[in-house]
């Protein structure tokens, strides 16, 4: 029998931090998944250390989401603006001491006009502290799969601390995709109006920072980034048909750089790479022959959908190997790991996947037994 050695994890089963191909860029750190499948098809220096910038409020939003969809808040809720939230410098949604503000427009203030005031109000009114909201982020980052990030603050204000990686961000982008699809649509939102300039006494209109919305390539999100340390950054994510691209970039030298070099990274992925299904969750892939048992073949079937994400040229190059001992003794749970299917094609890493028995089986009585083993005897394993 195959050995549990045999079961793949989510990421193998999923083809992650494979990188698929090679590519030159600008970013200074660089990472390019397949959604759907979870493969990498570039990276560069995805691992490395970096300040996250204003990308950190990826997080701070995660933040409000977990409590929004848990109950503990509603979008009607209100939180008031501190003096420390009114003084801070850098991109502002411009609210004012003592407002109270809706926690729908301090998303909106946070996603689409990059508001470090809003961040601080969201922390203030969930933890009572910035310092404290921090902490909360550290706790739940880990917990969702974010294991090289720091959170200092709730806005991504400089601080030597506060770092992240460009494969961290990029997971924590599929997160909200994933575990919060009610909330995605603020991140395609290209304007926000909020608070009266005191000057014009007009409306306060701002436009969303991330470049890649007013292309016509499938983009639907998410957030820009930019400190000195850290050059330009966007994490990104588009989508053509069933197939979602996330992207991140980061260390760019310019707005105009940063908005190029996402849009031909964006570009090569969906025209020169594909994701392929292969098979559905539940399909039986084989039936094999059960030893003394109560029925005479077990379906091996796949517990997930299989996707392969591979470069279009390499597709005719894939092969699909079926491996498992036949002759299966009973008994038989439902579920057991009993084959591995192997998925190989040019340039790409070998993806090992568990087939697991689709029925249990049941073990012959003693007379059953006893008749099977005189027939293998008499006949072979041909005829039990």
């Amino acid at each position: 029998a195959l050995l549990a050695a045999l079961l793949v994890s989510n990421a193998a089963w999923n083809q992650a931090w494979a990188q698929l191909g090679r590519i030159d860029t600008l970013a200074r750190q660089m990472v390019l998944l397949d959604a759907n499948s979870g493969a990498v098809i570039f990276e560069k220096n995805a691992d490395d250390l970096m300040p996250p910038s204003s990308m950190s409020k990826l997080m701070t939003a995660y933040m409000v989401f977990d409590q929004l969809a848990s109950g503990k808040l509603r979008m009607d809720d209100v939180f008031p603006v501190s003096e420390k939230a009114w003084r801070m410098q850098g991109s502002k949604m411009f609210v004012h001491v003592a407002d109270r503000v809706k926690i729908e427009d301090l998303l909106r203030g946070v996603i689409i006009q990059s508001g470090n005031d809003a961040c601080i109000v969201l922390a203030e009114g969930i933890a009572g502290s910035e310092e404290r909201f921090a902490e909360m982020m550290n706790e739940r980052a880990k917990q969702i799969g974010l294991h090289n990030s720091t959170f200092r603050n709730a806005s991504g204000w400089p601080d030597p601390e506060h770092l992240t990686t460009a494969r961290d961000l990029a997971i924590l982008a599929q997160r909200i995709i994933n575990d919060f699809p009610q909330y995605y649509h603020f991140y395609s939102e290209k304007d926000f109006t909020y608070g009266i300039d005191s000057v014009s006494k007009k409306p306060i209109t701002q436009g969303n920072r991330n470049p890649l919305l007013y292309k016509d390539i499938g983009a639907d999100g998410l957030k820009t980034g930019h400190t000195e340390a850290a050059g330009y950054g966007l994490t990104a994510s588009a989508k053509r048909g069933d197939r979602r691209l996330i992207l991140v970039v980061n260390g760019l030298k310019s707005m105009n750089e940063r908005s190029r070099e996402a849009e031909r990274l964006m570009e090569i992925g969906f025209r020169e790479y594909e994701t392929y299904k292969i098979f559905s969750a539940g399909s039986v892939v084989e039936e094999a022959d059960v030893w003394l048992g109560d029925k005479a073949k077990v379906p091996l079937v796949l517990e997930r959908d299989i996707a392969v994400t591979m470069a279009r040229r390499n597709r005719a190059g894939m092969k699909v190997v079926l491996t498992y001992d036949n002759n299966i003794p009973a008994p038989i749970a439902k579920g057991t790991p009993l084959a591995k299917l192997s998925i190989t094609a040019p340039e790409m890493q070998p993806i090992d996947v568990a087939l697991v028995a689709g029925d249990s089986v049941g073990q012959l009585g003693v007379a059953g037994r006893l008749s099977a083993a005189l027939g293998h005897l008499l006949w072979g394993a041909g005829r039990q």
